[in-house]
């Protein structure tokens, strides 16, 4: 069904588990690897039969960043338009897909997190982490800002500006136990039994109906950037009468009334 070399995709029924698949390069960011999950996220925004997506990497490492290596090795014909920002704009364009996408990502995050991988956890929607998990905005250690691939987005709004400015000032790692005391991380649990942890939020998510999933993400990201309370309650109030519309309100409602677990058919 998917045909990629440097990511891989495996269906268990509503659920998409990507691993990145670089292990001997620790997952490094190849331009076939952004090429790949640019693909994988554009084509989810119409895809009704996934319903959560779960990340992860092969090997020691979630994803060490950007492959410097492979990447100044790049002749001009391999470097996508992107935009007018050549590779930059490409790379900076699948994280904009995995927010766009109506599927919930799970990012099981253990050793290296850095750079733009880094950006990858911080780009989904749940992270756990494993004991051996190190993360920074490693882009300062290189002579660049820190505002690079969403990361100046997402992390405040993650941990709040303070700690923000701290790791994205210094590009020093954040590991396990803090990245759990700052909320970076929903839990921390042995590297073992990392794919073990994402299991009962996965399974808590696929209670859920479809549309009610789907809409509480869009809903999520519309109200963090929303300009008053209003206008995050107009969002609700649109998705909730959406909701109401549909045969799974009135599963869910029946199913309630009498104990018993519902049958959505995303209708």
């Amino acid at each position: 069904m998917y045909n990629y070399e440097d990511i891989k995709i495996e269906v268990d029924g509503g659920v998409h588990w990507l691993t990145l698949n670089r292990p001997d390069a620790l997952n490094a960011i190849s331009t076939r690897m952004v090429g790949e999950l640019a693909d994988y996220f554009g084509g989810l925004y119409h895809d009704r039969s996934c319903r959560i997506v779960v990340m992860k990497g092969e090997g020691r490492a979630f994803c060490a960043g950007l492959d410097i290596k492979g990447h100044s090795s790049d002749g001009p014909e391999e470097v996508p338009f992107g935009g007018g920002f050549g590779f930059q704009g490409y790379l900076a364009d699948v994280y904009i897909k995995m927010r766009r996408c109506p599927q919930p990502i799970i990012s099981l995050v253990h050793g290296p997190a850095c750079g733009g991988g880094f950006a990858f956890a911080l780009a989904s929607d749940i992270r756990i982490a494993g004991e051996s998990v190190k993360m920074n905005a490693a882009f300062i250690k290189l002579g660049l800002s820190s505002c690079d691939m969403g990361v100046s987005y997402f992390l405040p709004r993650l941990v709040g500006v303070s700690v923000a400015s701290e790791l994205m000032l210094t590009g020093r790692f954040i590991k396990a136990d803090r990245s759990l005391a700052v909320g970076l991380v929903s839990e921390v649990v042995p590297d073992a039994d990392l794919v073990s942890a994402a299991q009962p939020y996965i399974d808590e998510m696929l209670a859920a109906s479809p549309m009610g999933l789907r809409l509480t993400k869009e809903g999520l990201n519309m109200a963090v950037d929303a300009s008053s309370l209003e206008a995050a309650m107009a969002i609700e109030n649109r998705n909730q009468v959406l909701s109401a519309s549909t045969e799974d309100f009135k599963e869910g409602m029946q199913a309630f009334l009498e104990k018993r677990k519902p049958q959505y058919k995303d209708a």
